[in-house]
């Protein structure tokens, strides 16, 4: 490892570990090994009326040579907004090139917070829709969730010209239980979104599969004539779920494969550990 890069990681350890100490419960560690964090920010008020998740992945330079790669998250946060926000981001970066910035992130997201609780902004409508609404959903979706991941595929599918319907392989992963609650990741190579529709209506036709709370599920798909990837992703109902699982793929660089993890609520909230349990499981059926 070059001297730069062996100080890069020094300095995010010793950022991360600030960072886990200033925020306490709001900071959450979706993937250690891929150093994916999640900060959940709000306006300060006693009944916080506005929140935003920052979600952070750090490369390997950052922060000496290269920024974090980001996402902001907030079912409120769409269009003028979240470009005036990113802005700002890339503008602190731009004016701190080489030191750690998280912090000044975090307290800009908070300023644009307060300001909106302060202002007449109405306040944000926000339906959640995970299975365990306790107040640690660290990242929200504020994307519109599709009630029928079927139908959505149906959308795609009538539009391509592909013929291919051939049902692929199904791997099944090693279930694993937590307070209850059981975690099976199941995966498929697909080069077609009509064989990510055909995987799905496979797997709903197992009694078992069709009963779980939630199947959360991601698919990329290599075009090489376009040279791009087509992904989605889908949270049935676990906020967010399906944006991490899909992250994990990307970051992983996987293509023409479905991932779906099968999630059996027993009862027990399990707070972010559910996420990490997702994860795991999609990392180990990629890797197997």
């Amino acid at each position: 490892m070059a001297a730069s890069e062996t100080e890069a990681a020094q300095q995010q350890i010793d950022e991360i570990e600030a960072l886990s100490s200033i925020y306490g419960e709001d900071w959450c560690v979706v993937d250690e090994d891929e150093k994916i964090y999640c900060i959940k920010i709000n306006d300060c008020l006693d009944q916080p009326k506005w929140t935003l998740c920052l979600q952070v992945i750090l490369p390997p330079g950052y922060p000496t040579a290269e920024p974090p790669i980001y996402q902001l998250n907030a079912p409120w946060l769409r269009g003028q907004d979240y470009m005036e926000l990113a802005n700002s981001l890339e503008e602190i970066y731009v004016q701190n090139l080489g030191e750690s910035i998280l912090y000044l992130w975090v307290e800009k997201i908070r300023e644009v917070l307060i300001e909106k609780a302060q202002s007449s902004d109405p306040e944000p409508d926000i339906k959640k829709t995970s299975e365990e609404d306790d107040g640690d959903d660290f990242l929200l979706d504020y994307q519109p969730i599709q009630e029928d991941p079927i139908k959505m595929l149906n959308c795609i599918t009538s539009e391509s010209q592909e013929v291919d319907e051939e049902l692929p392989s199904i791997h099944h992963g090693n279930p694993v239980t937590d307070r209850r609650s059981t975690f099976q990741a199941h995966l498929a190579p697909v080069v077609t979104p009509r064989q990510v529709k055909r995987v799905l209506e496979k797997l709903y036709e197992n009694k078992k599969i069709a009963s779980a709370t939630h199947n959360i599920y991601a698919y990329r798909i290599y075009c090489e004539d376009k040279q791009t990837f087509l992904q989605d992703c889908e949270d049935d109902g676990e906020t967010a779920a399906g944006g991490r699982l899909l992250h994990l793929m990307q970051i992983l660089n996987v293509r023409n494969v479905l991932v779906v993890v099968s999630r059996w609520y027993g009862g027990i909230l399990l707070g972010p550990d559910r996420f990490k349990h997702i994860n795991n499981c999609a990392r180990n059926v990629l890797v197997e």
